[in-house]
């Protein structure tokens, strides 16, 4: 799939370092700087460990796809089906556990792309809802997912490290 330049790539188990290595990134240059690094290390030493994210990429009910810009990894976004799903684990349901865009990336509309494929993947599944985790802190993204029609419907709490957080819960219903 292609917009813009940009290239939706399905990455697999082939992929397991790079992914690794990119989710990391990813995850320390988003929130980092708004948590206690010893919390951050403890999260990361579970999940982001080459043994997890290759039995991330080998369940059938998981999809990574990498955002390509110019033959570059510039985001990704993980999509969960049935049991792979987190907490609602709804047949009807799409996850959408991650989303990330290197921040030099912003602004390019990428972040938004991946959205979007999630959405019509859910659609063309005949699925009857997307739902999602974030950070109750991270207003940037309620902004980003209200602007493409999510709702709050809940929270649950989030362990980083030793520290409980709460993800509020987002869904958006589809329409048929």
């Amino acid at each position: 799939m292609t917009k813009n330049n940009i290239v939706l790539q399905r990455a697999t188990l082939a992929y397991a370092d790079t992914l690794l290595t990119f989710s990391r990134k990813t995850f320390f240059d988003f929130f980092a700087h708004l948590n206690d690094p010893a919390n951050m290390e403890a999260y990361a030493s579970t999940a982001f460990t080459t043994q997890k994210v290759k039995d991330e990429l080998s369940n059938p009910d998981s999809h990574f796809y990498f955002a390509v810009l110019d033959g570059e990894i510039t985001g990704y976004i993980k999509i969960n089906f049935n049991a792979a799903q987190t907490e609602l684990q709804d047949s009807q349901s799409l996850e959408v556990e991650r989303i990330y865009v290197l921040a030099e990336h912003h602004g390019k509309k990428i972040g938004h792309q991946l959205l979007n494929f999630a959405l019509q993947t859910a659609r063309d599944m005949g699925l009857q809802y997307v739902w999602l985790g974030v950070w109750e802190h991270n207003q940037k993204a309620i902004d980003f997912y209200r602007k493409h029609g999510f709702d709050i419907f809940g929270s649950h709490p989030f362990m980083l490290g030793s520290e409980q957080q709460t993800d509020l819960l987002m869904k958006k219903e589809l329409s048929e």
